[in-house]
C-alpha cells in the first residue's frame, strides 16, 4: 500500500494560492513550502482550493449516479466514456486501457487540499508572532475542513452507515500527515472514519468563530450544520437535532439568507433575464460569488466548455421527479421543456439549464431541510412542518407553500415528503446521491431501488437498474490501485 498520498498530489500539480500576497506561497512545489508565521498559516486557509474548484467535471461525477435523472441518446451518446459508465453505474469507471487517463477529479483535488490541511494542523501551533488564541483558530479551521473533506470520500468509496456493520466495512485511508514519504497507508473501516470526522469536527467547534472574518471560512454555525447532518446520515437523531438547532441559533444578521423566488424570478426579478442555455442569468447557478445562501460555501463550476454543461449534455429529469413539483413551483423555472439548439423535447422532457455552478457545501437551504427530517423522525411533526414551510414560502407563492394536510399528521408520509422536497431543491445538483446510500439501509424505504433511463430517437428505452449494494460505492480508480496493490479494493 505504497505512495497513496504522493500519487495523488502529483496527478493535481502544484497549488497556487491564488488568494495570498505575493509571498512564497503563491506558487510552489508541493513539500517545499516553509511556512512559520502564524499570518503565513492563515494565508494558507484562504487558498480558494479549500472551497472553489473550477476544474471542470469533477461533482459531474456525483451528479450522474443519482436517480433523479435520465438521458436523451442523442445528445448523451457523444459525452466521454466515463460519463456513461457513471451513468449506466458500471463496476469500473476508470480502466487501465482508457484513451483519456485521469484521476476522478473530486478524488484529486481533495486529497492535494488533505496534504494542505495536515500542514497546517500540524504545525501551526509551533509558528511565530501569534497568539495562542490565533493559532487554535486556525488550527479549528483546518479540522473542520478536513472532516468536510472526509465525509465526502467517506460517501464514494465506503459503504452507507449503519451501526451494525460499520465496524468492519471498509472505509478510506485515514491520513494525518504532510508527508509523501509515507509508504504505508491502510484503509480502516466506515465507523473508524466517522470516529475521525466526529473527532475533528467536536474538537475544532470551541476554536471557531460565530462570524468568520471572510464568508469563505469556517464558522461554528457551519460545524454544527456540519455534524448535525453527519449525525442524521447516521441515523443518531438525538445528537443531530441539538446541533441544527444550534446552527440556527449561530446564524445572525447578515449571515445565510433564503433567496424569495416570488421576488428574483418575477417581473423585473434579480435573477433576470433568462438566457435560453443558462437560464436565470443572474442567478446563483451563473454567479460564482454569490454567497448569500451558503452556510459553508463550497462550489464545482460545471464548466462551459469541455462538454461538461451538463444541462447541455443530453440529461433530462425523470417524469417521477417533474411530477414532484406543483404547478407554481418557481424551481420549476430552472428548467426547461427545449433542447440545446432551442427545439422542443419530444417527450415533454425537462432539462436543467446548463448552470456553470454547483454549490456543494451546507446550503441554508438544506439546513431547514436537515433539521425539519430529525424533527419528524422525532415525532415532532409540527416543528417540521414548519421548517418545511419556511423553505417553501420562498420558492413558490405562500398561498401553495403548505404541507398537505394529508401528509403532516402521518410521520412516515412526513419524512417521505421532506425527501421528496430536497429532490425538488436540490434535483441534479449531486445531493441525490448521498441520500439514496443513506436511504438504502434505511428500514423506511426498505426495497427501494434506482434505475436510469436512456431514451432513444425512436422512442425505445434502455433501462439500467443500480446494483445494490455494491454500486452505492466507487472502486478505488486504477491509478489509485496501481500505486497501493495491497490495498483491498471495492467489490
Amino acid at each position: 500500500m505504497k505512495k497513496l498520498l504522493y500519487i495523488l498530489i502529483c496527478v493535481t500539480t502544484p497549488v497556487a494560492f491564488t488568494a495570498c500576497s505575493k509571498s512564497f506561497l503563491e506558487m510552489v512545489p508541493l513539500g517545499s513550502q516553509v511556512a512559520s508565521s502564524t499570518s503565513d498559516y492563515d494565508k494558507l486557509m484562504n487558498s480558494p482550493d479549500f472551497y472553489q474548484s473550477r476544474n471542470a467535471g469533477g461533482w459531474q461525477e456525483v451528479v450522474l449516479m443519482e436517480d433523479d435523472l435520465a438521458a436523451e441518446d442523442g445528445l448523451f451518446s457523444p459525452v466521454s466514456q466515463h460519463m456513461t459508465r457513471l451513468f449506466q453505474w458500471q463496476d469500473v469507471i476508470y480502466y487501465p486501457n482508457d484513451s483519456y487517463q485521469r484521476q476522478p477529479l473530486l478524488l484529486s483535488g481533495l486529497m492535494s487540499n488533505m496534504y494542505q490541511l495536515n500542514k497546517i494542523i500540524n504545525e501551526v501551533m509551533n509558528s511565530t508572532e501569534g497568539t495562542d488564541a490565533q493559532k487554535r483558530s486556525i488550527r479549528a479551521e483546518a479540522r473542520a475542513t478536513r472532516a468536510w473533506s472526509n465525509f465526502q470520500l467517506i460517501n464514494l468509496y465506503g459503504k452507507p452507515y449503519q451501526a451494525a456493520t460499520a465496524g468492519t466495512d471498509l472505509g478510506f485511508p485515514i491520513i494525518t500527515q504532510a508527508d509523501i514519504t509515507v509508504t504505508e497507508f491502510k484503509r480502516g473501516t466506515v465507523q473508524e472514519m466517522y470516529d475521525f470526522i466526529i473527532k475533528d469536527l467536536t474538537e475544532a467547534l470551541p476554536d471557531l468563530p460565530v462570524v468568520p472574518a471572510i464568508r469563505t471560512r469556517m464558522s461554528k454555525p457551519a460545524v454544527e450544520g456540519l455534524l448535525g447532518k453527519i449525525y442524521l446520515f447516521m441515523g443518531r437523531y438525538n445528537d443531530a437535532l441539538p446541533m441544527l438547532n444550534a446552527a440556527f441559533n449561530d446564524l445572525g444578521a447578515g449571515s445565510a439568507q433564503l433567496y424569495d423566488y416570488n421576488q428574483t424570478m418575477g417581473t423585473g426579478g434579480s435573477f433576470l433575464p433568462m438566457d435560453p442555455n443558462l437560464g436565470p442569468t443572474k442567478g446563483p447557478g451563473n454567479n460564482f460569488i454569490d454567497l448569500r445562501e451558503s452556510v459553508l460555501f463550497k462550489v464545482y463550476s460545471n464548466g462551459r466548455y469541455n462538454g461538461n454543461l451538463y444541462g447541455n449534455n443530453g440529461l433530462v429529469l425523470t417524469p417521477q421527479t417533474a411530477a414532484l413539483y406543483g404547478a407554481s413551483d418557481l424551481r420549476l423555472l430552472l428548467y426547461t421543456n427545449k433542447n440545446p439548439d432551442g427545439s422542443l423535447n419530444a417527450g415533454g422532457r425537462l432539462r436543467k439549464y446548463g448552470v456553470q455552478y454547483t454549490r456543494y457545501g451546507l446550503e441554508l437551504s438544506e439546513l431547514y431541510l436537515l433539521r425539519a427530517e430529525c424533527k419528524a423522525r422525532l415525532n415532532d411533526q409540527p416543528g417540521a412542518v414548519a421548517d418545511v414551510e419556511t423553505l417553501r414560502q420562498h420558492r413558490m407563492p405562500a398561498a401553495d407553500a403548505a404541507v398537505p394536510a394529508v401528509v403532516t399528521g402521518d410521520q412516515v408520509a412526513l419524512i417521505k415528503f421532506i425527501i421528496e422536497e430536497r429532490i425538488r431543491e436540490f434535483a441534479m445538483e449531486g445531493y441525490r446521491w448521498f441520500d439514496m446510500r443513506r436511504l438504502s439501509v434505511d428500514p423506511l424505504f426498505a426495497g427501494i431501488t434506482f434505475t436510469h433511463t436512456l431514451y432513444k430517437k425512436d422512442g425505445s428505452t434502455t433501462s439500467y437498474t443500480l446494483r445494490q449494494p455494491d454500486r452505492l460505492v466507487l472502486q478505488l480508480p486504477y491509478l489509485f490501485m496501481q500505486y497501493n496493490p495491497g490495498m483491498p479494493n471495492n467489490p
